[in-house]
């Protein structure tokens, strides 16, 4: 199983939409498997007057473009987070495509700064390839009670999207993530959003992409623990 882990400067583009997918396919057509993006990737777009706004255009417009764009067999993308209502409340959403078609994950635990959003209910196990995938949201994976929830479901793989502002909030992240990799014995995938913009979600962003292998006799011979350099802008990939 390989996977590609990408920045994504959202201060860098205008056209979202083609910004990932080109990136997709390109990580696709090099052989990789899976396919991720930060949090709040889709939290920028031009011409959005607010973050309802914003969520009505992803979730109408750009979602079925990407869905017909990305529909490839054997392959699985998880297109970042973007903000997404749901019975009159706010979520921030994870949209996963897998063999083209459409799962969802939302974030269960806000930071004190998602005034505008609401918990989501549930954590959903994804198959894909014979392996069993969780989506955990950035804050999500340095919750305790997440791991215990996933103790004894034999899961094999943990993808995170994030985006933090600061050393200290990658680093709890990747920390974080590198512990559920040694509790659950699964692989953990770290993707940051980066770049500096104006948007009322996201202003200055830096992380780590990270991988993190189980700390078991199987591994023994592998590199357990990658993390890249901090990255504070532009497009960078993370192949494992």
């Amino acid at each position: 199983m390989k996977i590609d882990a990408w920045t994504f400067d959202v201060g860098a583009v205008e056209d979202h939409v083609e910004a990932v997918a080109s990136r997709v396919e390109q990580s696709w057509d090099s052989g990789a498997d899976i396919v991720l993006f930060p949090e709040y990737s889709w939290a920028a777009l031009p011409g959005c007057k607010d973050v309802r706004e914003m969520a009505a255009m992803f979730w109408s417009t750009l979602v079925p473009q990407l869905r017909q764009r990305l529909a490839r067999s054997g392959k699985m993308v998880v297109l970042g987070t973007a903000p997404c209502v749901v019975d009159g409340e706010l979520r921030n959403r994870a949209p996963i495509l897998v063999n083209g078609e459409l799962f969802v994950q939302d974030k269960l635990f806000l930071t004190p700064w998602e005034t505008q959003f609401t918990g989501g209910k549930a954590l959903q196990l994804i198959e894909f390839a014979g392996l069993r995938i969780a989506v955990i949201i950035c804050l999500d994976i340095e919750i305790p009670e997440l791991s215990v929830l996933l103790r004894g479901q034999s899961v094999d793989l943990i993808l995170v999207p994030s985006a933090t502002e600061t050393v200290l909030g990658s680093e709890r992240i990747t920390r974080c993530a590198s512990a559920r990799a040694v509790e659950l014995g699964c692989a953990v995938m770290v993707s940051p959003l980066v770049g500096k913009c104006t948007a009322d979600l996201v202003d200055d962003n830096l992380g780590r992409l990270a991988c993190y292998l189980p700390s078991q006799a199987a591994f023994r011979t592998v590199e357990r623990r990658v993390e890249s350099d901090l990255h504070v802008a532009e497009f960078h990939c993370l192949k494992s």
